[in-house]
């Protein structure tokens, strides 16, 4: 079987968007995301590709050349189909898509490869529904364990070990996977989500060491018309000195600091608020920068919450630290693709997981022109996404001689 990428991009681009926003609600194991996947593994199971899965969900198809290659270790690529709230089209998918295409292309040139190549699907990516980012890959590397994952909670109170099981996946099989034992080399194709990439495709250097860390404000909850102003102990106050704060601080650090979300107890508009809690994303070029960012911004916030007789605390939920791609690798594809830019890059990927695991592991990036990602109006050219179909078959290619 063999489909045109545009083909097979229109198919998937239905699949959990919103009709209002255009954006995407894939999250982990919603009937959105579980379509997405059933539709990845009816385009395998169409060219007959052998499908094996680990406890969590984690997908990868193989291409196997001979019946004796079966079962050996191979080149893997793709992405995830899972979305942030609200996402965009290519935040993902466009690395499962490209991977599937280029596998046509070779087969179609009447290309053998020496080892399997593999086409990966990962899931929860985003941590969009339980928090927590690179979900699948992280307990796939024994990074994060059956326990912890098994306990996070979504934001209804459902927890992953029952969102696994109303899904059929059996809770108690979560844990390191089998997978990675196949997996040679990993290559993922991603949209560029900024604007440094000029060229229609680019490789990776590296990724910013990043985390999450949640805020917790406490003050006294209090009527909105009778407390005076001088009498509260409000901690929206708090959070929101903080959040200018980490912009301030982040600026002058070169850095990334985002508050975008926010809980708030008891929630009500004619109530001083008692409780807000605040998730922080921050990223930077270097652990020492994060470090130090992290440092003022609380520094800051306790400061501030002495001030408003609040308190606040900071724990951080997961921290990524800096990926440096092989060098080797990252060359070699660079040259393959005659020479294409190189850049770093401050997003997180299942990529990053997986090298830090120790196997070699490369990205390719297809420009985005405006820069925009986590959005709807995420996009990129056709032509920029058939050049990385083009770019991921000729890597692909030159890696499975």
């Amino acid at each position: 079987m063999s489909e045109s990428f545009e083909q097979l991009w229109a198919a998937l681009a239905a699949v959990g968007r919103d009709p209002e926003t255009g954006g995407y609600r894939r999250g982990g194991w919603t009937p959105a995301e579980r379509e997405a996947t059933h539709w990845f593994t009816d385009q395998c199971e169409a060219r007959g590709l052998t499908i094996e899965s680990d406890g969590i969900g984690n997908l990868v198809a193989w291409w196997e050349p001979t019946a004796q290659s079966e079962g050996t270790p191979g080149i893997v690529t793709g992405s995830h189909l899972d979305s942030v709230i609200d996402g965009g089209a290519f935040d993902g998918p466009l690395g499962v898509v490209s991977a599937l295409s280029a596998v046509d292309r070779l087969r179609a040139e009447g290309f053998v490869p020496s080892v399997p190549i593999g086409i990966g699907a990962f899931v929860e990516e985003e941590g969009s529904r339980f928090g927590m980012p690179c979900l699948g890959s992280r307990i796939a590397t024994g990074v994060l364990t059956p326990e912890k994952a098994l306990a996070l909670q979504d934001r209804e109170g459902v927890s992953l070990s029952d969102a696994l099981a109303r899904a059929g996946t059996d809770p108690d099989r979560v844990g390191p996977s089998s997978l990675l034992s196949r997996m040679a080399t990993f290559v993922e194709l991603h949209v560029e989500q900024g604007r440094a990439l000029t060229a229609p495709v680019g490789v990776a250097s590296s990724i910013w060491p990043h985390g999450r860390f949640r805020f917790t404000f406490r003050g006294e909850a209090n009527h909105a018309g009778t407390t005076l102003m001088e009498d509260r102990h409000d901690p929206m106050l708090t959070y929101a000195m903080t959040a200018l704060a980490a912009n301030k601080q982040a600026r002058l650090a070169g850095a990334r600091a985002t508050f975008g979300r926010l809980s708030v107890e008891p929630n009500g508009t004619n109530a001083v608020p008692s409780q807000v809690t605040a998730w922080l994303d921050a990223r930077a070029a270097s652990a020492d920068v994060l470090e130090s960012l992290l440092t003022a911004i609380t520094r800051q916030a306790t400061e501030r919450a002495e001030r408003d007789g609040t308190t606040v605390e900071m724990v951080p939920e997961s921290v990524s630290p800096i990926v440096d791609f092989q060098p080797g690798l990252r060359d070699r594809l660079s040259a393959v693709l005659d020479d294409a830019p190189v850049l770093p890059t401050g997003a997180g990927h299942d990529a990053g997981v997986f090298s830090d695991a120790g196997i070699p592991t490369a990205m390719l990036f297809v420009r985005n022109p405006t820069g925009v990602s986590h959005s709807p109006a995420e996009h990129a050219e056709m032509d920029d996404c058939l050049a990385g179909v083009e770019a991921l078959a000729a890597v692909l290619k030159d890696l499975a001689r």
